[in-house]
Formats: C-alpha cells, sequence, structure tokens
C-alpha cells in the first residue's frame, strides 16, 4: 500500500564567503548588505597609497637634486679650468719679457763691430746667449707658446700693435709691417702678446 504522507522538504542551506580577497565583482552585494574589507586593510591599503605618493616625490626630487649637482659640478670644473688658463697665460706672459731681454742682448752684440775684427770672446758670449734664447723658446713652445711672424706681413691689429709708421718708397711695402719692435707671440690660435711693429707708409701717392 503505498505512502500518502508528505515527504519532509530537506532545508535549503546558503553559505556565504565573506572572505573579502576571495570575492568577486558583484557579490559585494551577497549576503547580509554584502562582505567589506575589515577597516584595518582598508587603513592599510591607504597608508600604502600616500606611502607610495611620497616615494615618487622623494624619488624626483632626488633625481633633481642629482641633475642639479651635476650643473653645478661641470661648471665648477670649467670655471677652475679657465682660471688656471688664465694664470698660466700670465706667467707666460711675465715669461716673454725675459725673451725680449735676450733679443735686445744678442741684437747688441750682432750690431757691434765687423766679424774679422770681432773678439773670440764676445762672439762667444752671444753663441750663448742665442743658445740661452733658443733653449728659452723650446721650453715655451712646450707650452704651446710661438712667436708669431710679423715683418713682411700685411699690418694685422689683431696680431700686430703698431708703434710708430715710416717713410717707404715703395707702394708694395704701403701698409705692411717693415720691422719689429717686440716679437709676438701666441698660444694655439689665440695672441698671448701682439707683436709690437712699425708699419710703412707711402707717401708718393702712386
Amino acid at each position: 500500500m503505498a505512502d500518502d504522507r508528505p515527504k519532509e522538504t530537506e532545508p535549503q542551506v546558503r553559505v556565504v564567503d565573506r572572505r573579502w580577497w576571495a570575492r568577486k565583482d558583484g557579490d559585494e552585494a551577497a549576503g547580509e548588505g554584502g562582505a567589506r574589507k575589515p577597516s584595518y586593510v582598508e587603513g592599510l591599503e591607504r597608508q600604502v597609497a600616500e606611502q607610495g605618493a611620497q616615494l615618487q616625490v622623494f624619488s624626483a626630487d632626488h633625481r633633481r637634486s642629482l641633475e642639479e649637482f651635476e650643473q653645478v659640478k661641470t661648471r665648477l670644473r670649467r670655471d677652475v679650468a679657465r682660471e688656471v688658463e688664465r694664470g698660466k697665460r700670465a706667467v707666460l706672459a711675465e715669461l716673454l719679457e725675459v725673451v725680449d731681454n735676450l733679443d735686445r742682448a744678442i741684437a747688441a752684440a750682432r750690431s757691434g763691430p765687423a766679424a774679422p775684427v770681432r773678439d773670440d770672446a764676445i762672439e762667444n758670449l752671444t753663441r750663448g746667449v742665442e743658445l740661452v734664447r733658443d733653449q728659452f723658446l723650446a721650453k715655451l713652445a712646450a707650452f704651446g707658446v710661438t712667436r708669431v711672424d710679423a715683418r713682411g706681413q700685411p699690418f694685422d691689429a689683431t696680431r700686430h700693435e703698431a708703434v710708430t709708421t715710416t717713410p717707404v718708397q715703395d707702394i708694395a711695402q704701403d701698409g705692411m709691417v717693415v720691422a719689429v719692435v717686440n716679437e709676438g707671440y701666441a698660444i694655439g690660435d689665440e695672441i698671448l702678446r701682439p707683436a709690437s711693429v712699425v708699419v710703412g707708409t707711402c707717401e708718393t701717392g702712386i
């Protein structure tokens, strides 16, 4: 005989996963008002975000400071090199006066009596002074100092300093350097001291 008694229905069990890290999008509304992150977790996340932003600011400031430091270091290195070069040129310019005096001594000795009459001691002394002068010029050349060719060259105000003029008959000598009072010197492509020269002027009007 069949059992007509109603069957008891099994209760429905609903499982709500309250783990906030395991939730999927759209599950926030599940359960009793939806599961939320614990307040301390939200606080930690907020602190992490703030610290990350500060770290970016510090990193940018550090990078900018390094760039400024490199610029200052480059500028200081350039300024120091410029001052050293200026000091070296000042010393070399002072030494040129010694060469001038040696040139004058040689010129004075060479303008004396003719060779047959000259005393051997004077000739040897003159030759010795010339050797000292040449050695001095060689030392200067080691620092890049060279003499400026002036005699027979067209007058150039950037390389020559005219101390006087002298009349010349040859029109080809007009505006040319006909005599050198003090030799000029250059260091590299720059003039260390212009040559003091005498410039010829033609008065024929041709």
